[in-house]
């Protein structure tokens, strides 16, 4: 019986990867694992843990026994992948920071060596987005795409996902119309930080991607487009202010839970949609922990890895909206 470890897995991916694992892979031991578990609801079929992964002491004994861990938050997690490879444990990874993914990615040799699989862009943004990318390319033929994400901001978020994000403002610039699918309609997106448009050039040879994020309330996209004004966006790294802004952005639940995801390549596109982009990224994670099995050794990202219309067709057969056959 294999045994997975989710790290971070009392956030909202955690919680929705740790679901979709137990249902998807029932002969399975779910290890659910933060350091703070007492103030988590309690996951069916899953197994709570207190662990500091932060804490290699703590670390090493959390992986005793186990066969794949599942990483879920932005804490040391080169650090993390490295520990999990040294022992031929299987690793991955949602993060969606180039800085991030590009450590991991400097540990393939360490993964070949010990016959271990690390895999990044595991979600929805990277992820989703990166297959899109590659199916539209493969119509189009062209080595240039746009990527468009459009997240609910009515989805309730945890203070790590709020601060990625304003970490992000004002890191790029650049917006643009992007179609998505109904009820969305055309939207402008800004240009975001999403590592998909670092990684792609060097998994699929593309020589000009651009990712770009809205919200699907209009005025907290215009609200988030200010804020990443070189000067506003400076004010927010101040410690005090952050704080005070998490905590205002921790209680504002404006818009709904939808997302949409959408890739354009000349006149080719593609998008993907639903409820909740948590459950996406989960349900994405369990299916990827599902396939380990047949993955060769190393460090990867999703789009290298696995057929793009199959696997994106088992993802919205859970309840999800797919459309690769759009053309504009």
């Amino acid at each position: 019986m294999a045994t997975i470890l989710i790290l971070g897995g009392y956030g909202a991916v955690g919680r929705e990867a740790a679901v979709a694992l137990v249902r998807h892979l029932p002969t399975a031991s779910v290890i659910v694992a933060g350091r703070n578990p007492d103030h988590a609801q309690p996951i069916p079929g899953a197994t709570p843990l207190r662990v500091d992964a932060a804490d290699p002491a703590d670390l090493a004994r959390a992986l005793t026994g186990v066969d794949t861990v599942l990483m879920c938050a932005e804490r040391d997690n080169v650090d993390v992948a490295r520990a999990c490879l040294e022992r031929g444990i299987d690793y991955l990874d949602v993060s969606a920071s180039r800085e991030v993914l590009a450590g991991i990615a400097e540990l393939g040799d360490l993964a070949r060596r010990k016959d271990a699989r690390a895999v990044l862009s595991v979600g929805l943004a990277p992820g989703v987005t990166n297959l899109l990318a590659r199916r539209c390319l493969e119509h189009s033929g062209l080595r240039e795409a746009r990527i468009g994400v459009l997240l609910g901001s009515g989805e309730r978020h945890g203070p790590a996902a709020l601060g990625w994000t304003l970490d992000g403002l004002g890191q790029l610039d650049g917006r643009w119309p992007m179609p998505f699918p109904a009820p969305y309609g055309v939207r402008t997106v800004h240009r975001f930080p999403f590592s998909d448009q670092y990684t792609l050039p060097g998994t699929l040879g593309v020589t000009s991607v651009s990712t770009g994020l809205c919200l699907d309330s209009r005025l907290l996209t215009t609200l988030l487009a200010a804020a990443g004004r070189p000067a506003v966006a400076r004010l927010l790294r101040r410690p005090p202010v952050r704080k005070l802004v998490l905590a205002l952005l921790g209680g504002i639940h404006l818009g709904g839970d939808g997302f949409a995801v959408t890739v354009h390549s000349g006149t080719v596109a593609a998008s993907f949609s639903g409820a909740r982009q948590s459950r996406a990224t989960g349900v994405t994670a369990a299916l990827l922990v599902r396939r380990l099995p047949s993955m060769p050794p190393g460090v990867a990202h999703i789009e290298q890895l696995v057929e793009p219309a199959a696997f994106l067709a088992e993802l919205a057969a859970e309840g999800f909206d797919l459309n690769l056959t759009c053309v504009r």
